[in-house]
């Protein structure tokens, strides 16, 4: 009967056995084994809204866990080296939750660590490309010591099939900003699950930015569970004809006087693009004083799209500075168009500084110039390809 529990089976009032779907985020299974999971259907709660026939590979198959190449140049106060799974900090910042997340972690060989040092603010872009066709397991662990300041940016390009958990540890006093892009080609899969633990009185600025892959989920994770941790979570995506983007951002505050901002905003365009947006935030008894917000919007530009937007906030004790969550989805604000149209603007171009202006809140708010510019070109890109695939259907 104990297995039954964990996963998501519960007794009736008459002794009976049925199965009840996990109504609130604290009470879900968690494991790093993928054993102790069952396989994926796509009615699960955590899946129903994902196309799980087309990352089937990387929920049930075997996932090759070596190292693989990327990019990073040599920045002072940040290192970088492959660490064995063994390794004492590799598990501390969260266990997985889902399927897809325990196979990763169940089929890494070694997991890379980027080490950030040093009171000084520094920034290093760590970059991946065409990792190929076949799946793919990986694991990262970003570490801020103790008032260390710095910024963490993964990118991402080209191929690839990889299912991942990432591991971030801020530790006291340190402010740390992870930025994770993805930016594959058309063809690419990526699942993806970001753990976070901050603490005492640290900040971290968590930035996930979607603009390309046929399906990527990313999850980011945050336990505040130590007393002045604060968090900001914010996103950026951009959904093409026939792409699947989509994000589970979970916030558990679990000490006093924490604090978490979550700021998710997207854009559809094109035949079959579909985005997923879920907010969960849960404060605990333990997290007295708690100051927390989550808002996600989306703005679609044409027919034959979808975007699911659902904010989840439970509230475990009434001693608290705030909480409050928002979601909207629209179109077009038609006054905005004829205004623009009406200065001698042609409605494509109109059209293109709507959406840019949409989405420039979140990108202005990473603090990289370069890494923003290129964002604001690659949104620009998409625009266009966008538009010129509606003319072409015209």
């Amino acid at each position: 009967m104990v297995g039954s529990e964990q996963h998501g089976l519960k007794a009736h009032s008459d002794g009976g056995w049925s199965v009840v779907p996990v109504q609130v985020r604290s009470e879900r299974f968690s494991s790093y084994d993928v054993a102790d999971f069952a396989k994926v259907g796509g009615r699960e709660a955590v899946w129903k809204l994902t196309p799980v026939d087309r990352i089937d590979a990387l929920l049930h198959g075997e996932l090759d866990g070596s190292r693989y190449d990327y990019e990073a140049a040599s920045t002072e106060g940040i290192n970088l080296s492959w660490i064995p799974r063994t390794d004492a900090r590799i598990g501390t910042a969260g266990v997985p939750e889902e399927r897809g997340s325990a196979n990763a972690w169940t089929n890494f060989d070694e997991a890379l660590l980027i080490e950030v040092t040093g009171e000084e603010h520094k920034v290093i872009n760590v970059t991946r490309r065409d990792l190929g066709t076949s799946p793919r397991a990986a694991h990262v662990v970003i570490h801020a010591t103790k008032f260390s300041r710095g910024m963490v940016i993964l990118e991402n390009f080209g191929t690839a099939e990889l299912s991942e958990n990432v591991e971030i540890i801020v530790d006291e006093q340190a402010d740390l900003t992870v930025v994770s892009s993805q930016e594959w080609a058309d063809n690419a899969h990526h699942l993806a699950t970001h753990f976070a633990s901050v603490g005492r009185d640290a900040k971290l600025k968590h930035i996930v930015v979607s603009l390309g892959g046929e399906v990527v989920r990313i999850n980011p994770s945050t336990h505040l569970n130590t007393q002045g941790g604060d968090i900001e979570a914010l996103g950026v995506y951009f959904a093409d004809a026939g792409q699947h983007l989509e994000q589970h951002v979970y916030v558990n505050h679990d000490a006093p006087h924490t604090k978490s901002r979550v700021t998710y905003k997207g854009a559809l365009q094109g035949e079959g693009a579909r985005t997923v947006w879920i907010g969960d935030v849960l404060i605990q008894q333990s997290a007295k004083g708690t100051d927390s917000y989550e808002q996600n919007r989306n703005l679609v530009l044409s027919d034959g799209t979808r975007a699911d937007s659902i904010p989840n906030l439970e509230i475990q004790t009434g001693d608290i500075e705030g909480a409050g969550h928002a979601s909207a989805t629209g179109r077009f604000d038609d006054e905005q168009l004829f205004y623009l149209q009406s200065r001698g603007i042609s409605e494509a171009e109109a059209r293109r500084l709507v959406v840019r202006g949409f989405l420039v809140e979140v990108i202005q708010r990473i603090g990289n110039e370069e890494l923003e510019a290129r964002l604001n070109d690659a949104i620009e890109e998409s625009l266009n390809k966008s538009q010129a695939l509606s003319l072409e259907v015209r």
